[in-house]
């Protein structure tokens, strides 16, 4: 069996779906409004385990949450997908990580206030680095880095490989950065953390300064680059009604470290991972909108990639 955990943000999010954005200082009827589990980290341990239902891949959260009732809800939400919590402590007397997130229909956008809480910094006990060092692939996404930095160093003691979800320029970052193996920066990241003009110069310069196996730049509707130190190639998405785009990076990165499990080239398993996190846009919610894999494979066989 392979085993994927993450160490990152697990966030309590509130959708609220608009016709469009308001103009400052007025009302605006919401067309609904709905509270789901979000997170980079979080949300991508989702994407695999939904991904890997059946197929003989354990997903687990290495993590805390408030006891709050955000707190407890987060844990009810991993439970319902199948990301395991034996390994998640419960901190008392403090407030969980929320955000509220205004999806435009209009305008195929989503724009997020966030609040982080007051919940300590989370520190591995040795149960949960046990949990890492038994695991195959650690996510981990800036968040927690203390604990991410200590968890990278355990997983490659035992053989393993480390998967950063880059999408915020988050101080001190630059201690977890040499520990990757995978690295997934978001377009804008990486051209803010180098200074470079393009992506395919911040893809190679991310390379040569912190020794990854491999670069993979996500561009949103462009789809992505990838880079190994030898050849710079690109990826397309899978072109589909976009619905909600919130939450479709994190599952890009979850769907990314399930390919892996799968033994597939990285070009393959970014093609896999840009083909979900567009299924993934067609629908509402981070979480609950991750296709199956069956619904993966059939979407990229329509669209002629028949190595799937």
């Amino acid at each position: 069996m392979k085993k994927i955990t993450g160490i990152g943000a697990n966030v309590f999010d509130t959708l609220i779906m608009l016709p469009e954005y308001p103009d400052e200082d007025t009302k605006l009827k919401a067309d609904g409004i709905r509270t789901v589990g979000g997170g980079p980290t979080a949300t991508g341990l989702v994407a695999a385990a939904k991904l890997g239902a059946g197929m003989g891949v354990k997903v687990d959260f290495i993590g805390s949450v408030a006891d709050d009732d955000r707190g407890h809800f987060l844990l009810g939400d991993f439970a319902k997908w199948g990301v395991g919590t034996d390994n998640v402590t419960i901190e008392p007397d403090c407030e969980s990580f929320c955000s509220f997130v205004m999806l435009s229909a209009a305008e195929k956008t989503r724009t997020c206030v966030f609040h982080r809480g007051n919940k300590p910094a989370l520190k591995l006990s040795d149960a949960q680095k046990a949990a890492v060092a038994e695991s195959d692939i650690l996510m981990v996404d800036g968040n927690e880095l203390d604990a991410a930095i200590d968890g990278s160093n355990t997983i490659h003691a035992a053989g393993g490989k480390v998967l950063y979800d880059a999408g915020g320029l988050y101080q001190g970052i630059e201690r977890l950065l040499p520990l990757v193996d995978i690295l997934i920066p978001s377009e804008e990241y990486s051209l803010g953390h180098t200074g470079a003009k393009t992506a395919e110069e911040a893809a190679k310069i991310l390379f040569d300064k912190y020794s990854p196996e491999v670069v993979v730049i996500t561009q949103g509707k462009r789809g992505g680059i990838i880079y190994d130190g030898n050849d710079l190639s690109s990826y397309p998405i899978i072109d589909t009604a976009v619905v909600d785009s919130n939450g479709a990076g994190d599952v890009f990165h979850g769907a990314f470290a399930f390919a892996l499990t799968q033994g597939w080239n990285y070009k393959k398993c970014a093609m896999f991972a840009s083909a979900t996190s567009s299924l993934k846009c067609t629908r509402v919610g981070a979480r609950e909108a991750v296709p199956s894999y069956d619904e993966v494979i059939n979407i990229l066989k329509e669209n002629g990639y028949h190595e799937f």
